[in-house]
């Protein structure tokens, strides 16, 4: 009897101490990534000087600091903890980033946003761990060219990235960004689109406006403008092209001509089509424009000096270049470029979009917040907020590379910089429509992963860039038989993917 007493009690108490922790909040460790920096000692060679006339080198070992991200376990919470990982990761921006996610958890005291800063370069290998460890984050801020191969890889929630897109408002949404984050073999979105930058012909407004030219839209357009512009006030060159072979500067533009006469690496059954009619032609048009163009090999940094110096009348560029057509351009040997304009910027139009023969294109970068398989439907709420609330303060950290992809926001765009009140509002609509017609080769929708692959290798290995030398420098090639070139060049990198 003693014994059953006992027993009888011990029960009463295990049920009492389960009744009472059924009462208390839930509670979990999350292991969370932690951002650390540490010392440690590396061997460095060191070359000194003996005597005037011998050098020893040597090895030491010098201590320095070095940055690594870390998993660390987290504290124990009853709340739900939605993982952000971003790359917009220096510094000043992770702050911001981190107090829009405190005026969210304000908002919602049930929901805990961790901000994660990696490196853009590093996401494959972050992801594809986290995957490997089962402990994917909620959210992931990554360029495009990442969301088609996630997305392959199954790794993205497309129903919440749809969810969001719905609750924000489809229409909300520029139809160039969508496309582009629509998986052709879901039809859904894969994510949602944040930011980016556009990169199209900046062109002296006022110098076309006396001429009578159109603004450089249509290649006539722009062919007239060659034609003209040589010898009009101060300039002697109509535009700067991109034609040094070991630049991909000369790839970028090209890519926008190229798509606005229809001319794709590969056709929809995954042929190589560089050697096409509208391939030949694009490479004909761009080529011919040499004849108006600053001779030599040029990139990105003589086309916006010649711009700036009133040499030439066109350039391609991004909406980077906003602030240095007000300051004046760093040169490679110091100091800035003395701008020879008076209010150059007030003076400088911007063609988004070229239109072509067959199409039209605008050219740019896409940056998204995609939500991960696994993530906690509170994941969708922070996206929200990030592209609602928190909007106007994240396109601020840098609003020239910051365009955004919401009709709405782009009022308070217009004024996120000063350097902005510089430009007309014309200019600045033509930006914001920019995302309306971009498009990439790398991000055809019905491209698989081989093929996109094989159009990182054409950028990569900077064939475009040679085959443009070789016709408007070198002289060697017509456009034909680049086109040939081109065509044998990207069946051996379609048989080396195939290789392995």
């Amino acid at each position: 009897m003693k014994k059953f007493r006992v027993l009888t009690l011990l029960a009463l108490a295990l049920i009492a101490i389960l009744v009472i922790a059924g009462c208390q909040p839930e509670t979990e460790t999350v292991e969370v990534t932690r951002v650390v920096t540490e010392t440690e000692t590396i061997t460095e060679e060191v070359t000194r000087i003996v005597t005037e006339t011998e050098m020893v080198t040597e090895e030491v070992e010098v201590p320095v600091e070095v940055t690594r991200v870390v998993e660390v376990a987290g504290e124990e919470t009853d709340k739900v903890v939605v993982e952000f990982w971003t790359t917009d990761n220096e510094e000043p921006r992770v702050d911001v980033y981190e107090d829009v996610a405190a005026r969210f958890m304000a908002e919602n005291p049930g929901i805990e946003v961790r901000i994660v800063p990696i490196e853009e370069g590093g996401i494959t290998q972050r992801v594809s761990t986290a995957v490997a460890a089962n402990r994917l984050p909620d959210i992931v801020r990554m360029g495009i060219e990442r969301v088609a191969a996630f997305a392959a890889d199954g790794i993205l929630d497309q129903e919440a990235a749809e969810a969001v897109i719905a609750s924000i408002g489809i229409d909300d949404f520029r139809a160039g960004p969508l496309a582009m984050v629509t998986d052709p073999s879901t039809g859904m979105h894969a994510a949602v689109p944040y930011d980016g930058w556009i990169q199209a012909i900046w062109y002296r407004e006022d110098v076309f406006n006396e001429a009578g030219l159109n603004a450089p839209i249509a290649w006539e357009d722009i062919l007239a403008a060659c034609e003209s512009l040589p010898g009009t006030g101060n300039l002697l060159y109509a535009i700067t092209l991109g034609t040094d072979p070991g630049q991909n500067y000369g790839h970028q533009i090209f890519e926008q001509v190229a798509i606005s006469n229809d001319a794709w690496p590969f056709d929809a059954d995954g042929n190589v089509t560089m050697n096409t009619p509208e391939m030949i032609a694009a490479l004909d048009f761009y080529t011919s424009l040499q004849d108006c163009a600053v001779p030599g090999p040029q990139f990105w940094r003589g086309a916006r000096e010649a711009y700036q110096l009133d040499q030439s009348g066109m350039l391609f560029y991004s909406t980077y270049i906003m602030d240095d057509l007000v300051d004046g351009s760093g040169l490679e040997a110091g100091g800035n470029v003395d701008i020879q304009i008076e209010d150059l910027p007030g003076n400088t139009g911007f063609a988004s979009e070229m239109v072509g023969p067959n199409g039209s294109a605008s050219y740019g970068q896409l940056v998204t917040l995609a939500l991960m398989q696994g993530a906690d439907p509170e994941a969708q709420q922070v996206v929200e907020y990030f592209l609602t609330e928190g909007y106007a303060d994240v396109i601020g950290l840098a609003p020239f590379g910051k365009v955004p992809v919401l009709e709405s926001a782009v009022d308070d765009w217009k004024t996120s910089s000063d350097y902005f009140a510089n430009y007309s509002d014309e200019t600045l609509n033509q930006i914001a429509n920019g995302f309306e017609t971009m498009q990439r080769w790398l991000f055809r929708p019905d491209y698989d992963a081989t093929q996109r692959a094989v159009v990182g290798d054409i950028e990569g290995r900077l064939l475009i860039p040679t085959a443009i030398s070789n016709i408007a420098l070198e002289g060697i090639m017509s456009p034909e038989t680049a086109a040939e070139w081109l065509q044998e060049q990207v069946e051996l990198l379609v048989a080396e993917r195939a290789e392995g």
